[in-house]
């Protein structure tokens, strides 16, 4: 399934979260009655979407849709996206966003990290001047980012397991993809899911998912190390961790989740499990030879996605203001920079 025929309705989607200031739930400690606590004084650029992670997701979703297809038939008007990108990326904005950051070190750590940087990497790969623009713009975040990462990753001993947004391996596997990190700083994070991961093994999938999951902690997990083993050394990592997919063996990480209320706010995470799964799915099979195992995870992958699909733009701001994302995740199959 294309991505071409969403073009449009996933960028007047994205056009429309980031824009919108209200409802919104800002993860911010008040610390007096005087503090300006409207979202867009703590967030000039990314106020919007319900959540500042997913502001920040929604805006790469803009761009990744602007750059695969602004200008052509599928999105041939583009100049409303453009104007509200240059006015939320700017540098004045984007510097402020990056003091808050680093003013508090744990906040948005490390999903919404891993998405900032997800965004400069594509706007960089964004033809022409807006591009260049946008991610000169985001430097500062990306720089906050790397000091961030660098207090942080020597002392996380232990990763996040869960399926929600603080899980070290979606994050770390995003940053990887993004092409932005310094050599030192992607060097960092592939030694940190070596430590974490490498020596795992029978993986606890018949525990998933969670109520609330929006993210399979198994196959997250195989997705970032496929990120950094060798194929043969992925391959063979695999099977200790999953061996169930060479067994033949029921795999519950392979079943598309039932979602029993579309609208509820945690149980909606469901639909984007369906997504997140669809696409890391494709991205493992793509890294293992033919085989059964491969056809296996493949087949699963185009399960997910037609389950997840229909969800992505119901008129239902518990899902309207997020989803989407995924679901370009799962379309696309390439990283958030990547051609």
């Amino acid at each position: 399934m294309p991505l071409t025929s969403y073009a449009t309705p996933f960028a007047r989607l994205a056009l429309a979260n980031i824009t919108r200031e209200y409802p919104n739930f800002p993860a911010h400690l008040v610390t007096s009655a005087e503090q300006d606590t409207r979202p867009s004084s703590l967030h000039p650029a990314f106020y919007g979407a319900y959540d500042w992670h997913s502001s920040v997701h929604m805006h790469w979703l803009l761009v990744r849709v602007l750059r695969r297809h602004g200008g052509t038939p599928a999105l041939a008007e583009t100049a409303p996206y453009v104007d509200v990108l240059d006015r939320h990326l700017t540098a004045r904005n984007i510097t402020a966003e990056a003091a808050y950051l680093l003013d508090r070190p744990s906040f948005e750590r490390p999903y919404g990290w891993a998405w900032l940087v997800a965004l400069a990497a594509e706007c960089r790969a964004y033809a022409g001047a807006a591009g260049a623009r946008w991610a000169e713009a985001l430097a500062p975040g990306v720089a906050a980012v790397e000091r961030l990462l660098a207090g942080w990753l020597p002392k996380a001993t232990y990763p996040v397991r869960h399926g929600n947004h603080p899980n070290s391996a979606f994050a770390l596997g995003l940053l990887l993809d993004s092409g932005e990190l310094s050599a030192p700083t992607a060097d960092a994070v592939r030694e940190r899911l070596l430590a974490w991961f490498a020596d795992d093994h029978d993986a606890p999938a018949h525990w998933e998912p969670s109520g609330q999951d929006f993210l399979s902690p198994a196959l997250t997990e195989a997705d970032a190390m496929r990120r950094v083993l060798a194929p043969e050394a992925f391959a063979s990592w695999l099977d200790r961790f999953l061996p169930a997919l060479r067994s033949g063996a029921s795999c519950p990480s392979l079943d598309v989740p039932v979602v029993s209320d579309h609208a509820d706010p945690q149980i909606g995470h469901l639909l984007g499990l369906a997504l997140s799964r669809a696409a890391a799915l494709r991205s493992i099979a793509g890294a293992l030879p033919d085989g059964p195992v491969r056809t296996r995870l493949a087949e699963a992958a185009r399960a997910h996605l037609a389950a997840g699909l229909p969800a992505v733009e119901r008129g239902d701001f518990t899902t309207d203001h997020w989803l989407a994302t995924f679901a370009v995740l799962a379309l696309d199959g390439d990283r958030p920079g990547g051609a």
